[in-house]
């Protein structure tokens, strides 16, 4: 049976985590949403987030695009090559509705497992 858990280590918790993948990401994305990701060696792939207040205003908006590209990631997790992520919102991302946007993440993600 496959565990769709979000345990601590499929997050990118360290600013070394984090430039690790900006250095030289393989870029996917739409006018709304960036993803950088970056092979690691850990065997499993790993999420984080850097949604600017500059770019989304409000908390809750923010909050509710984390939330989504999560649960995404999650369900997902076990398709995706052995990756760190990086998502990156851009203004656009808070007038996309929930179901839009979790298609948008369907497509980007798929980007990657080919």
């Amino acid at each position: 049976m496959v565990k769709l858990a979000f345990p601590r280590e499929l997050r990118l918790l360290t600013p070394a985590s984090f430039a690790f993948v900006f250095q030289q990401p393989k870029q996917a994305g739409t006018p709304q949403i960036t993803f950088l990701g970056r092979m690691n060696e850990l065997g499993h792939p790993r999420i984080g987030f850097a949604i600017a207040k500059k770019q989304i205003k409000r908390a809750h908006e923010r909050n509710r695009i984390r939330r989504l590209t999560r649960e995404s990631f999650r369900l997902r997790q076990h398709q995706l090559p052995s990756m760190d992520f990086v998502v990156l919102a851009k203004k656009g991302a808070v007038e996309l509705d929930n179901l839009v946007l979790a298609k948008m993440l369907e497509k980007l993600w798929h980007r990657y497992c080919r």
